[in-house]
């Protein structure tokens, strides 16, 4: 007797039908080509790594979120939970085989165990993209360039918001609070999940009530970047190193987007005191970007500087400073969908009908000869043809159906010679035909 299993899935994890995964496709594919075209170069890692490498120095929330287990051969292992983690380890791996600055990005699937919401699951595909190998503030920036542009030629407008995690510890030093930093650093790290009542509670229970209106008011600040920029400055002793290093970041950015110093109009970059990045490992600039239409779904590209992670897992004592971000393509999505802005579904081009299966052969002829131009197409199934009771207008109708369904356009209807010189175009959309060579067919395709 057969055993019935039901058909399920597990809470936080999705299959995703055809039109769904061309939209991520498309979606990536642009991503991609804007990580490419700054000299990115692709790295991929295991999905699964020995615990002890995922876990050196992940957080506090890390091991709560982790899928961890022992496999068959009684190893302590689990599956990553972001990007960073296994490249750090991959770089201490082969440090000796890697270019330094070393540019990569690495696009996968990532498994937090976290509770599911809009935009966040349990399985998702973080796009990451990182420069390790140089401490220099250019090397920060072409981060953030590389962010904004990503987003730009996805056509989303976006606000990069910047801090610097040396220059909030600096300001805790100064008020006597610095061994707190961890604590301190995940409280405010909250703010946009609990609210600033919550904060300031879990504040005072830290530091005390005075102590907690001081970081209330240095996380609070507001302004231009410049105005921002000196009241953190104030508030945290004066200038010092981390200040300097936001001040030269905005004015790469003046530089870089031909802005002038007080523009504020339209600003994609914004100096937010209050973004401090949860995981312990980030130790200088951090940013957050949010959609300027939709930023309560929260940030869709996170990251910053974590000098020396690599260091965790290398013996060498020389640092390896990085810096890098990643791109939420789910959280993205969801955004887009939202706003209405997702893109429609890539497919392709043209198909061609198939009314005569003994002519398979020269079906695929003709199809390779529109590939060959730079034009997808695809043979249609015979499927029944072989039934000779169905006329060939039956079977066109059919697979005319079949292509609307496919979310084609154009169809290619051979004649009765498929190698001959004329075919029949018809456009699926208005329903017209028009007899065409196949020199024709190919530059209306091709130019639109």
């Amino acid at each position: 007797m057969t055993t019935y299993i039901e058909p399920k899935i597990l809470k936080g994890f999705r299959d995703f039908l055809p039109k769904a995964e061309m939209i991520r496709r498309d979606l990536t594919e642009t991503i991609e080509s804007t990580f490419r075209s700054f000299g990115f170069v692709p790295i991929d890692t295991p999905a699964l790594e020995y615990a002890e490498i995922l876990l050196g120095k992940g957080g506090g929330e890390t091991e709560k979120q982790i899928y961890r287990f022992s496999d068959n051969g009684g190893r302590d292992v689990a599956l990553r939970f972001d990007l960073t983690v296994p490249f750090a380890r991959y770089v201490a791996l082969h440090r000796g085989e890697l270019v330094f600055p070393f540019k990569r990005y690495h696009i996968g699937k990532v498994w937090r165990g976290e509770n599911t919401q809009r935009g966040r699951y349990r399985e998702f595909t973080q796009c990451d993209f990182d420069i390790i190998g140089s401490d220099s503030p250019a090397a920060d920036f072409e981060i953030i360039l590389l962010i904004y542009s990503a987003f730009k030629n996805l056509g989303v407008d976006v606000s990069i918001h910047v801090n610097h995690r040396g220059l909030f510890n600096r300001f805790l030093t100064h008020i006597d609070q610095v061994d707190k930093s961890v604590e301190v650093l995940r409280a405010v790290d909250k703010l946009a999940k609990i609210g600033d009542d919550e904060v300031r509670k879990l504040l005072t229970e830290l530091t005390g009530s005075a102590n907690a209106q001081k970081i209330i008011e240095f996380i609070s600040a507001k302004g231009s970047f410049s105005e921002t920029l000196q009241c953190l400055t104030d508030l945290s002793g004066g200038v010092s190193p981390e200040s300097e290093r936001l001040s030269v970041l905005h004015q790469y950015m003046i530089d870089a987007l031909g802005r002038k110093e007080n523009d504020t109009q339209d600003e994609p970059f914004v100096l937010a005191p209050s973004i401090t990045r949860g995981l312990d490992y980030y130790t200088g600039v951090v940013f957050e970007t949010f959609l300027k239409e939709l930023p309560d779904i929260g940030s869709v590209c996170s990251g910053g500087r974590y000098d020396n992670l690599a260091g965790l897992y290398s013996k060498d004592k020389n640092t390896v400073s990085g810096v890098g971000t990643s791109i939420g393509l789910d959280r993205l999505i969801a955004a887009l969908e939202s706003l209405e802005k997702l893109p429609a579904a890539g497919s392709h081009t043209t198909a061609i009908t198939c009314v005569n299966a003994q002519k398979s052969g020269e079906y695929q002829a003709l199809a390779q000869k529109l590939r060959k131009a730079g034009i997808a197409c695809e043979v249609l199934s015979g499927g029944e043809n072989s039934d000779t009771s169905q006329s060939a207008d039956k079977l066109l109708v059919k697979q005319f159906i079949l292509a609307e369904k496919k979310g084609l356009r154009y169809v290619i209807i051979p004649n009765e010679d498929p190698s001959g010189g004329h075919v029949t175009l018809r456009d699926l959309s208005n329903r017209q035909n028009q007899e065409l060579s196949l020199e024709e067919v190919i530059y209306k395709l091709n130019c639109g």
